[in-house]
């Protein structure tokens, strides 16, 4: 279970946008292996909007914040943002276990080959 708190700083809590923010962040689960826990922060100040997200799932943690005219956009792109994180960390780590693999392939002698005379 997906464990997410919201906090609101400035803006008076809608139960709209509260869902809004909550659909959005439960979806970034699937991306994720282990369970993950949510904070985010809804904020106003002066004219532009604001959300914060942060995010742990095992011994990740991510964190995007994005501000705007709305709320909801302020919303959607802070999420576009941990998206993106996500599929890089994915990405960077697989591409580690690929050269890992390829490096160790390469530096295991050939039982074929006698070994070098000294």
């Amino acid at each position: 279970m997906n464990n997410i708190s919201i906090t609101f700083r400035h803006v008076d809590p809608s139960d709209a946008i509260k869902a809004h923010a909550e659909e959005k962040v439960q979806k970034l689960q699937r991306f994720l292996r282990q369970p993950m826990s949510a904070r985010i922060t809804l904020s106003l100040e002066k004219l532009e909007q604001g959300a914060e997200i942060r995010i742990s799932s095992g011994g990740e943690h991510l964190e995007a914040h994005e501000v705007c005219e709305d709320m909801y956009m302020a919303i959607d792109r802070a999420v576009q943002k941990l998206e993106r994180q996500i599929s890089g960390s994915k990405g960077s780590a697989q591409s580690k276990l690929r050269r890992g693999t390829a490096l160790k392939d390469s530096i295991t002698p050939d039982s074929t080959e006698p070994p070098p005379e000294t």
